[in-house]
């Protein structure tokens, strides 16, 4: 395992194989002599909807894993067993799950000569899919009254940063002060106007990383460069100097950018569940209920969805997505309340009077 770095993928495959090794020593079974049906009713333990019975409740207590996390320890369970099978080890298994299915239009897309393709690998663990359900937004008008409610420069950085730069919060709690280039013509020579670098490293001492694992680099003359570049707005600028002048501990040598404020870790890097419960308090003083940080993404997405007429590559760049065909799902949704919409209707229902 020492190849693996132990973050990002690494770690939720960790998680979810742990936790089918220990269902798998519930039921005195092992890598070695579990069938396809006990890997199926495993499958059922944690959500699937699988017609067999299950057996001794499994993770009582805890929620069922979503129809995503399904689909992934179904790729980790797949894995693992064919490299057992690999090794000569259950093999019966392993023929069970080499299974190969009718390729999509999304497979072709996605393959270099899809268009020759005739089938795919499958995977029978995997649950059924399910379309997005909407995402959920910010109510209108509540980033500035959550602003309103915060009590500090830094909070309200945060919530100019997840505003105008749709950030993910693990992405924003892990920047450090060099990936911030904040003027024209910056020295790294990638972007003419004021930008962030966001980059993945691993490690932090207050558990933040970036999703995105763009190449990066620190040159000899301490310039960042590479990493996933993302346009900073003047709001953000004006919110980042009035933080930094007021409240940023001098003495601090981590170099990120977000700190804790009070406490044993004052000046410590400010981890990302406390930005989440930052805003979470924030809202509910607002009476707004319970605000998510990914809240903030998703509207701004969906803003920048709208002002660019449904462009799906400048969402894709502007928020940092893997690819058109994500943000066409979650975004890409006609707004009930549209003219263009609400005319269609009306011409409809006016034909069938």
């Amino acid at each position: 395992m020492a190849e693996h770095a132990g973050d990002g993928t690494d770690r939720t495959y960790a998680y979810l194989l742990v936790d089918h090794l220990r269902w798998l020593k519930h039921e005195g079974l092992t890598p070695k002599n579990v069938t396809f049906p006990d890997v199926k009713r495993y499958m059922g333990a944690v959500g699937a909807e699988v017609p067999m019975p299950l057996g001794t409740p499994w993770r009582v207590g805890k929620k069922s894993y979503s129809n995503s996390t399904l689909k992934t320890a179904a790729s980790c369970l797949k894995g693992f067993y064919l490299h057992h099978a690999d090794l000569g080890i259950n093999t019966e298994l392993g023929e069970v799950l080499k299974v190969k299915r009718l390729p999509t239009k999304a497979d072709r897309r996605r393959s270099v000569l899809g268009h020759v393709k005739r089938s795919m690998a499958g995977n029978p663990l995997a649950p059924k899919s399910q379309r997005r359900r909407h995402p959920k937004m910010l109510p209108d008008g509540a980033r500035e009254v959550v602003r309103a409610e915060v009590n500090s420069a830094r909070d309200r950085l945060v919530v100019d940063w997840l505003g105008d730069g749709g950030f993910r919060i693990g992405e924003l709690c892990g920047l450090h002060l060099a990936d911030l280039h904040l003027r024209d013509g910056a020295a790294c020579g990638e972007c003419r106007t004021p930008h962030a670098h966001v980059c993945h490293r691993a490690g932090l001492p207050n558990g933040a990383r970036a999703k995105t694992k763009y190449d990066w680099e620190l040159e000899e003359d301490g310039v960042i460069r590479g990493g996933l570049i993302k346009r900073v707005s003047p709001a953000m600028i004006h919110s980042y100097f009035d933080y930094m002048m007021g409240e940023y501990p001098r003495a601090a040598e981590h170099g990120q950018l977000l700190v804790q404020q009070h406490g044993r870790g004052r000046g410590m890097p400010w981890a990302p569940e406390g930005a989440r419960k930052m805003i979470s308090r924030a809202g509910t003083r607002a009476g707004l209920g319970r605000i998510r940080p990914h809240m903030f993404r998703h509207s701004f997405a969906t803003a920048v969805l709208d002002a660019s007429d449904g462009n799906l590559v400048v969402t894709r760049d502007a928020g940092g997505w893997a690819s058109t065909e994500v943000v066409d799902e979650i975004y890409a949704h006609v707004d009930i309340h549209d003219p263009v919409f609400d005319a269609a209707l009306r011409t409809v229902w006016g034909e069938r009077v």
